[in-house]
């Protein structure tokens, strides 16, 4: 872990402070928190924002931070090192005015920061030299537009999902995985939930949701009833994916393309 430091960085009105390591901008997590105005603890409200998929050491890390307390010590606290593109997520997840105003706020210092990116940019003293930064310059614009690329399915499908109150059977979870570019069918994907303990194995509880994934909002179970032999009425259970879980399952499979 490593501790979050203030830096000078202020590309405009400061309304969330943006810190630095090792060359990479990040956010506290509970700057974050505090600015969106959320009621629910932190350390809750951020147990919660990992069901929609981020991936620690990728989009956040783990860090400490420091608050006064009455005596004038220091207590440390749990926080998490947020990267621009989590953050950005995150604001918009909360789906409330301060959210759109923090994503458009890092929206807003990213483009500062290319812009102040290219003000610095080295002027070529000779050909040869013009000719490696024009490799640099190209390699750069191929990477970023490679990551918006990668980012785009993900926030625009979380955009049209979230706070939907349908939800879906496992076999129509598998096509909309597989529009979304992670090709899966239905049996395969039925096989992935269950050997990652999604889905139980065994007797009666072979493809039904385990429990805590069920209070974790990502399934639901549908009952009904049909007739069998003899007229006798059979009770039936169909496992269903809420919008949430179409959210986190999507994601999931998109972060490994």
């Amino acid at each position: 872990m490593y501790e979050i430091t203030n830096t000078n960085y202020q590309p405009m009105q400061e309304l969330i402070k943006i810190t630095e390591k090792n060359g990479n901008k990040a956010v506290s997590a509970r700057e974050l928190h505090k600015f969106l105005e959320i009621t629910e603890r932190f350390s809750n409200w951020f147990e919660r924002m990992l069901q929609y998929g981020f991936v620690e050491n990728h989009d956040f890390t783990s860090v400490k931070s420091f608050t006064l307390v009455n005596n004038g010590a220091q207590r440390e606290l749990e926080d998490y090192a947020l990267t621009l593109d989590c953050a950005k997520e995150i604001s918009m997840l909360q789906r409330s005015e301060r959210g759109k105003m923090a994503r458009q706020y890092f929206i807003e210092c990213e483009k500062q920061l290319r812009a102040k990116e290219q003000a610095h940019q080295q002027i070529p003293q000779s050909f040869s030299e013009a000719l490696r930064l024009a490799a640099e310059q190209a390699e750069r614009i191929e990477a970023q537009q490679k990551q918006l690329q990668a980012q785009a399915p993900k926030v625009l499908f979380a955009d049209t999902v979230i706070g939907s109150q349908s939800s879906c059977l496992i076999g129509e979870l598998a096509k909309l995985i597989t529009q979304k570019g992670y090709e899966i069918g239905e049996k395969r994907l039925f096989k992935w939930l269950r050997e990652n303990h999604y889905l139980g194995t065994r007797g009666e509880y072979y493809n039904i949701p385990n429990q805590q994934y069920i209070e974790q909002g990502l399934f639901e179970l549908k009952k009904g009833t049909r007739s069998g032999s003899g007229g006798v009425m059979h009770t039936t259970i169909t496992p269903k994916v809420t919008g949430k879980g179409q959210v986190y399952f999507v994601n999931k499979f998109l972060k490994t393309i």
